[in-house]
């Protein structure tokens, strides 16, 4: 079976991709892998791949809307996701990323001739690819479900880019795929499928392997926000560190840290370490609210102070909030209190166990690649 995959570029998107990838090339299926914009991530995962938009700078379509960092700061407003979602600022800067790769997504789905297309829910030219193939589409979510499930009024920005290829309404998958925890909101009738982290690999640091003597506390926005947004509660996070007896482990990329000024002696920063593996050792995490962060930190069990920087980054708190793993709050909100809390309550740590137990019984990647079989085959 071939089975071409695709995502909106960026590691926040492709990362979450990756497990199913690797579980249909260990069931000896031919996976392609297929993005426009951003490669980094995916060259990274050892999977075949093609660009399908080469020399567009994701970074620079991000930024291309009329204020630096409207497109996440907008969406903190209340009821940024009510109305006409396809009004929307994040709805037009995903159709002009849409626009850019949908030529070459189809154009690759005709040549390669794969059996299934898998599509990260929001990658909605994944079912335009799909429908000139004449194959099956199987949307993938990359985190959890909440009240932005009208995808369909949120891709009809994209129209003008699925008409060009002979599509004139939004796709609708033959199946969708669900990591979301079902005590969080899986979507009814969609198959559910373990969150299995992948962060890009790499080397772990031999400290991260040892137990750090105090309580570690994981801080990081993601790779995204600290280029729109700036570093957010990062100067608040630095500002309460001396009064809270933990280690904290900054990670924010290569970001210029120098307009911070001297760091507390308990703060490490780090340039590049696998999110997994830097939370499976700490005891708590501090973000920004990005799926694949969340996701993480959930399959990890560990509590999660959340502060929002935009886009799904409120949805994603909220629910965190409600099942009881975790708090929100602002930039400004963020101090040794707050952060002590997610240190010393139970019920926090008691919630995010269960939830790390009910994500470890989903039926792993492995076992949907069974599923996936069975529907290409229906299309045989």
């Amino acid at each position: 079976m071939r089975v071409l995959i695709t995502s909106v570029g960026g590691a926040g998107h492709t990362f979450p991709m990756i497990s199913l990838g690797w579980a249909l090339r260990a069931a000896g299926h031919e996976v392609l892998y297929v993005v426009g914009g951003d490669l980094e991530s995916v060259k990274r995962s050892g999977l075949q791949h093609v660009d399908a938009a080469p020399g567009v700078d994701m970074r620079a379509v991000l930024s291309a809307n009329p204020q630096p960092g409207e497109s996440y700061r907008s969406t903190l407003k209340p009821g940024a996701f009510e109305g006409d979602l396809s009004e929307h600022p994040v709805a037009h800067m995903f159709a002009r990323l849409a626009d850019l790769t949908v030529d070459g997504l189809v154009g690759a789905a005709l040549d390669w001739r794969p059996d299934l297309v898998v599509h990260e829910g929001m990658q909605a030219i994944g079912g335009v690819a799909a429908a000139r193939a004449g194959v099956p589409a199987v949307s993938l979510g990359i985190g959890i479900v909440h009240e932005i499930v009208r995808v369909g009024d949120f891709h009809r920005a994209q129209l003008p880019s699925f008409q060009r290829h002979g599509v004139d309404e939004v796709p609708v998958p033959a199946a969708g795929i669900e990591v979301g925890p079902p005590s969080m909101g899986a979507r009814e009738g969609g198959w559910l499928m373990r969150y299995v982290p992948f962060n890009g690999g790499g080397q772990v640091p031999d400290w991260l392997l040892r137990d750090a003597g105090r309580p570690r506390i994981a801080v990081t926005l993601g790779t995204v926000v600290p280029e729109l947004t700036g570093l957010g509660p990062v100067g608040n996070v630095l500002a309460a560190a001396p009064q809270v007896d933990a280690e904290f482990v900054l990670a924010v990329g290569r970001t210029d840290l120098s307009a911070l000024g001297e760091l507390p002696s308990n703060v490490r920063v780090v340039d590049w370490v696998p999110l997994n593996a830097l939370l499976e050792s700490s005891t708590a995490v501090i973000h920004h609210g990005g799926a694949g962060t969340a996701m993480t930190a959930l399959e990890s069990g560990i509590p999660q102070l959340v502060v929002p920087q935009g886009a799904d980054h409120p949805m994603n708190a909220a629910a965190m909030v409600k099942r009881g793993v975790g708090l929100s709050a602002t930039d400004e909100e963020v101090d040794a209190e707050l952060i002590n809390r997610v240190l010393v309550e139970d019920s926090l740590r008691a919630a995010a166990a269960e939830v790390r137990a009910e994500i470890r019984s989903m039926p792993t990647p492995a076992e949907v690649v069974g599923r996936l079989e069975k529907l290409a085959g229906q299309n045989s």
